[in-house]
């Protein structure tokens, strides 16, 4: 939707992980610095946590375009409460290996066999594990297990783990993984953005998508970003995406600190992203949807709300002309008056104008909710069923 009407080839602020976006801040320049190190000791643990959408995914796609598949390779791992069976055999399918049955044994003498083979090709072997946050502690025995394969004096896996804040917790404090720490060579935290580097941040992820300077954006806008998201990439998105549907939907070609406020309240209000607005605000009561829409699909429903907002803009733009009728008519008859009487029956009337006025903006704004609502569930659908 509204990348069509800003002329952008993609959408840019997609949720999903695409390392074709990656922007370097100094926290992720850091979180690479620190892989680079330990990919370069060839063993052991790397372990890189961050609040969720801080960009680790992002990270870890980013890092596997830069490495040479003919001297390395990569399986990678999407835990979700695992135990170590069902680890052992997950690593095994990872790297493309067909175990048959389902004990523990075969798969673990699978990989053995595997890493031997790379090895005599000359290649090393590294498995990532999303999601470590996950991982039983008796999984985490199995990984470091699985590191302690050799040839010879050569270690043959390394390990990456990925993990949410309490992941870096467990790791330090439980007491059965003591020999799992002391495998760990190298360990960042990914902080949010610095408030800085909001701008940049979405420039780049712009000009990916062939964006030219239309929308502009309000200075004020980047800094209401930061406070709102405090710098954690995926938050950004999902604000950004917000502000430019509405600003397609308004046919604007500037984002002002207003919309940004407006968006705000919206994602507040029907709990989309609550965190983005700090004090409690007012909901807007819905207006009433005619019976027959709750029966409709989803594409049924954008149709209808688009007509509705289309019938409501009109009326709202109707509205304002009615009442910049009235200001006008205001002022002449107190310039006619010597400015000593204002006519009680044009205060009276701009009064109920600005109302009406009102009442049609809240009307016009669930709208909007209704349409980015479905255009986020509908790309959603899309992203699962490519999935």
């Amino acid at each position: 939707m509204f990348d069509d009407f800003y002329g952008l080839t993609a959408r840019p602020f997609q949720l999903t992980p695409d390392p074709n976006f990656y922007f370097e801040s100094a926290t992720h320049r850091k979180a690479l610095s620190y892989l680079g190190y330990g990919m370069a000791q060839s063993e052991g643990f790397i372990v890189i946590t961050g609040e969720v959408g801080a960009g680790k995914s992002t990270l870890v796609a980013h890092l596997m375009q830069k490495i040479d598949r003919n001297q390395m390779t990569v399986g990678q791992v999407v835990t979700s409460n695992l135990d170590g069976d069902e680890l052992v055999h997950i690593a095994a399918q990872s790297f493309g290996l067909e175990v048959e049955g389902h004990d523990k044994a075969t798969a673990l003498g699978a990989i053995e066999n595997f890493l031997h083979e790379e090895a005599r090709e000359g290649r090393r072997t590294m498995l990532v594990v999303d999601e470590s946050q996950n991982l039983s502690v008796e999984a985490l025995e199995e990984l470091r297990m699985l590191s302690n394969f050799q040839l010879g004096s050569h270690p043959l896996l390394q390990v990456l783990l990925l993990g949410q804040p309490e992941f870096k917790q467990v790791l330090a404090e439980h007491s059965e993984l003591e020999q799992l720490r002391q495998r760990v060579i190298a360990a960042h935290h990914l902080g949010s953005m610095e408030p800085g580097e909001i701008e940049p941040y979405i420039k780049h992820r712009l000009e990916c998508v062939g964006w030219e300077g239309n929308p502009d954006f309000d200075q004020r806008v980047f800094a209401g970003l930061y406070e709102a998201t405090d710098g954690i990439p995926r938050r950004v998105n999902q604000v950004v995406t917000r502000l430019l549907l509405l600003g397609a939907v308004e046919q604007r070609t500037r984002i002002d600190n207003a919309m940004l406020s407006s968006v705000l309240k919206e994602m507040q209000s029907d709990n989309t992203f609550p965190e983005a607005a700090p004090k409690p605000m007012q909901k807007l009561a819905p207006a009433p949807a005619p019976g027959p829409v709750k029966h409709m699909g989803a594409p049924q429903v954008a149709a209808a709300a688009s007509a509705d907002l289309a019938g409501a803009l009109a009326e709202r733009d109707a509205q304002i002309v009615e009442l910049q009728q009235a200001v006008v008519e205001l002022s002449r008859k107190v310039e006619e008056s010597g400015g000593s009487n204002v006519p009680a029956e044009t205060v009276e009337k701009i009064v109920t104008l600005e109302a009406r006025l009102e009442e049609q903006e809240r009307m016009v704004r669930h709208i909007l909710t209704m349409l980015i609502e479905w255009v986020e569930s509908g790309t959603l659908l899309a992203s699962r069923r490519r999935g």
